[in-house]
């Protein structure tokens, strides 16, 4: 059995539509979305370090290392590869609702699109980022449904006009006790299903800038739905909400670290 049919057996063999026995209404929605951007954003920096394992049809699987910076206070972003030796160097940065690409081999930015392959994997940017959910979607009630031995809300949501977002349609699958994301579906604006994602464990930590817990998925799972053969796993190692450089978030420094 292959490891994504060994995930489905564990999270949705069971998956089951059950009648709601009510549904949710537009406040409360909007309510779960917000809970859940806000456990996973930090009132200061963040920083972690993440492993990519990626696998393709007829290649050989590949991992890499990155660095992942974060100021959720200004919305910056910045991605840092440091292995394979091939990789380190390259970067993405976030800046003005931007993203910019880095490669130290040619010394050129270049601007990408919200739904850039993350150093050619099936991650987006969207991955390592803040949630901004409840800013950036309009939330419709699917039902309840048992994933698992979880009980979820599924919810559909929308993009807002004039939000520049990877996917426009998401079907999203929040465990009912805790608000953890269990299971996230992308569609093109066509309805063709692009990605499948499965967080099987979150993790949380003590923010002191926060003043509260932050949260993050220790491992997302993320399924190629067009190309089938194809799949990552993001593994955050570590995470550190220390306070950062000030000049962190910038094209010069990354572009330091490559020197």
């Amino acid at each position: 059995m292959t490891p994504r049919n060994l995930l489905s057996a564990a999270l949705a063999a069971v998956l089951l539509t059950a009648p709601a026995a009510f549904a949710l209404d537009a406040a409360e929605m909007k309510k779960i979305l917000e809970v859940i951007d806000d456990r996973q954003r930090n009132g200061g920096d963040y920083k972690s370090l993440v492993y990519l394992e990626q696998k393709e049809k007829d290649k050989a699987d590949t991992v890499r290392e990155a660095l992942v910076y974060r100021r959720d206070a200004d919305d910056k972003l910045m991605i840092l590869f440091t292995k394979p030796k091939g990789e380190a160097g390259k970067g993405y940065l976030r800046l003005d609702k931007n993203l910019w690409s880095y490669d130290p081999n040619v010394g050129k930015w270049e601007r990408r699109t919200e739904r850039e392959r993350i150093a050619g994997t099936d991650s987006r940017r969207a991955d390592f980022d803040e949630s901004r959910l409840a800013e950036e979607y309009e939330p419709s009630y699917e039902g309840e449904e048992a994933l698992g031995k979880f009980k979820a809300h599924k919810l559909a949501l929308k993009v807002k006009p004039n939000i520049d977002a990877a996917y426009p349609v998401i079907h999203m699958w929040v465990d009912k006790d805790t608000n953890n994301i269990l299971k996230r579906q992308e569609f093109a604006l066509s309805g063709r299903l692009m990605r499948t994602l499965y967080y099987p464990q979150w993790q949380k930590l003590f923010s002191e800038s926060k003043g509260a817990e932050v949260w993050y998925p220790q491992q997302i799972r993320i399924y190629d739905e067009v190309e089938k053969a194809n799949s990552t796993i993001i593994l955050i190692k570590t995470v550190d909400l220390r306070p950062l450089e000030a000049n962190i978030f910038t094209k010069a420094w990354l572009e330091s670290k490559s020197r």
